[in-house]
């Protein structure tokens, strides 16, 4: 952003550069809707025919301008928009958590394999937890957003995790913002207890609910 070496950047330029940022960041917004639809849908259809809801709520944001030049930097990616859709695939994310890891895999195989849908990566952090314990199921999707301009294809990530996982990834976002990540190791050692823990509580209250009320359509 400079109208040559040693030049200094214009007002204009500047106007530029955000109109640019916004437009692309738009996408995104967009491509965060589309997926959301694509979960409403699901969810209200399994709760009119089956009066079960496998999700029990969904949270999304897209980056701010200056997270996202913050994550640029960070990672050393040319500041070009091209290149940062291509390196930077956590732009717009979707949370979706449910009560049971059987609905987590349900709604993952749900949303990917409709048409419109492209899966790009899968890392399945409950089936291979992290080192430090953290449990959940992570995809990025490509949707299309049809735009004035024509289509365009937009990379949401979709995070799947149960209630006890998002629990426990919450309480260690906190530790970790209090000890501005030099956690001491006693407390990553609890952290580590408490999501096999968490892991153990899942699958206990899934065989319950099994027990009660029978395998789920």
């Amino acid at each position: 952003m400079s109208g040559g070496i040693g030049a200094p950047v214009t007002a204009d330029q500047i106007r530029v550069a955000r109109h640019e940022i916004q437009g692309f960041l738009l996408q995104y917004e967009f491509g965060l809707r589309e997926i959301e639809t694509k979960l409403s849908i699901l969810s209200d259809e399994f709760q009119a025919l089956h009066d079960y809801n496998p999700i029990e709520h969904v949270d999304s944001r897209v980056k701010t301008p200056e997270s996202l030049i913050e994550k640029v930097g960070r990672k050393g990616v040319a500041a070009d928009l091209a290149s940062v859709r291509e390196a930077i695939t956590d732009i717009a994310g979707v949370r979706v958590t449910c009560a049971f890891v059987t609905d987590v895999y349900r709604l993952f195989d749900l949303l990917t394999r409709q048409d419109d849908v492209e899966v790009r990566q899968v890392k399945d952090y409950i089936a291979h937890p992290k080192a430090n314990g953290y449990q959940s199921l992570h995809a990025i999707v490509e949707v299309p957003v049809f735009l004035s301009s024509g289509p365009v294809s937009v990379p949401v990530e979709v995070q799947f995790r149960t209630i006890a996982m998002d629990f426990w990834a919450s309480l260690e976002h906190k530790i970790y913002y209090k000890y501005s990540a030099e956690v001491p190791a006693q407390l990553l050692d609890e952290l580590k207890e408490a999501a096999g823990t968490a892991a153990e509580l899942d699958a206990r209250m899934e065989r319950l609910h099994t027990e009660i009320h029978g395998a789920r359509p």
